[in-house]
């Protein structure tokens, strides 16, 4: 840890903001030295917080007064861009929630900044901390070449959790703004480039602009030859069926992330449980001499599993670390570009019912 605790600034003080709020009060390596947000939402952040932390109305005036380290945004993402740059020219470390940016332009301008800046930019990709999401990505290795990956995150909301999707969903759909998530695990998983994406949207609901759509789906073909899928509605609408897949299957055999509970009915809005894995299946398909399976499933129990907070927390102490060791952050960033550019395209290849291919996003 540094000789003393980074001072931080969380911007926006919604389910996020708040999650990391109360990360950075139980760790060492930080100190939580504001709370900014246009309207009440700080005050009643720092009600939940119960501690005398200085609230803001705006960012600069904010860093300017606290003479703040770090950065902490956790806004709507169309203000993502520009609340990092402003970070980062008044020299500040910036940790970011997913997605960069609202376009792959915004996000490369994000990333060439903190390198010009000489300050770290770490981005919110929650599962790249997980240790159970890390061993489904390592066993996937194990299985061969080409991949096939299927994963879907389809969410069924109503009351506060369907004002916050359609609060969303003026700035992105819900393919770009899950889909990343999984999109960077795929990548991790194929370690191979992106090539191409192709999807399918609807707009099942007149609650939201005509010009967007809060179901879609999208194929992604890989470098290798791998291939994925991702699914992503939201809604009232939504089906409670068959919403949680997680799976990758190779010439070896399968890994799968068997959730029983957080894939039960009733929970596919439920932020806790997304992120929840409870076990791994694995599949081998080698076959004997009269073609039945040699090996049986093997499963793996996830015990002590963290919840959403404690990798709120992994989250930051990785930030913290990166600060502290001048970590080299391009991989991360670079796949944060990438995993952006693959769901930006799959949108734009629902609007446009074509085939898009990444470098044209790139």
């Amino acid at each position: 840890m540094a000789n003393k605790p980074l001072r931080v600034l969380v911007v926006g003080c919604g389910n996020m903001g708040a999650a990391h709020s109360l990360a950075y009060q139980h760790l060492d390596e930080f100190t939580l030295c504001g709370l900014v947000a246009r309207g009440e939402s700080k005050a009643h952040l720092k009600a939940q917080l119960a501690a005398d932390i200085p609230l803001f109305d705006d960012l600069q005036q904010a860093i300017k007064s606290t003479q703040a380290d770090a950065v902490c945004i956790a806004t709507w993402p169309d203000s993502h861009e520009a609340l990092a740059l402003t970070a980062l020219a008044a020299g500040c470390h910036v940790f970011l929630e997913k997605p960069l940016a609202t376009t792959v332009s915004g996000a490369k301008r994000v990333v060439a900044t903190a390198r010009l800046a000489d300050k770290k930019l770490v981005v919110g990709y929650i599962l790249r901390h997980h240790p159970v999401w890390q061993q489904f990505i390592e066993l996937s290795h194990g299985l061969g070449k080409p991949l096939v990956m299927r994963m879907n995150l389809n969410q069924q909301s109503s009351g506060s959790a369907w004002h916050t999707h359609k609060m969303l969903m003026q700035s992105l759909s819900p393919v770009v703004d899950c889909g990343v998530h999984y999109l960077d695990v795929m990548c991790q998983m194929t370690q191979a480039s992106p090539l191409s994406v192709s999807a399918i949207g609807a707009r099942l609901s007149e609650d939201i602009a005509p010009e967007q759509f809060n179901y879609g789906q999208l194929q992604v073909r890989f470098s290798d030859g791998s291939v994925g899928w991702y699914e992503a509605g939201w809604g009232p609408m939504m089906s409670q069926t068959a919403f949680f897949v997680k799976d990758v299957i190779g010439p070896n055999g399968a890994v799968s992330i068997v959730a029983r509970e957080a894939a039960g009915e009733g929970q596919s809005a439920n932020v806790e449980a997304h992120t929840r894995t409870e076990s791994l299946r694995i599949h081998h398909a080698k076959l004997d001499a009269q073609d039945e399976f040699a090996q049986q499933d093997e499963w793996v129990m996830a015990s002590d599993e963290p919840d959403h907070f404690a990798l709120c927390q992994l989250e930051q102490q990785f930030f913290a670390r990166a600060i502290d060791d001048d970590s080299d952050l391009a991989l991360h960033q670079q796949q944060a570009v990438e995993s952006l550019a693959v769901v930006l395209a799959a949108d734009r290849a629902v609007r446009e019912q074509r085939t898009v291919f990444i470098k044209e996003m790139l």
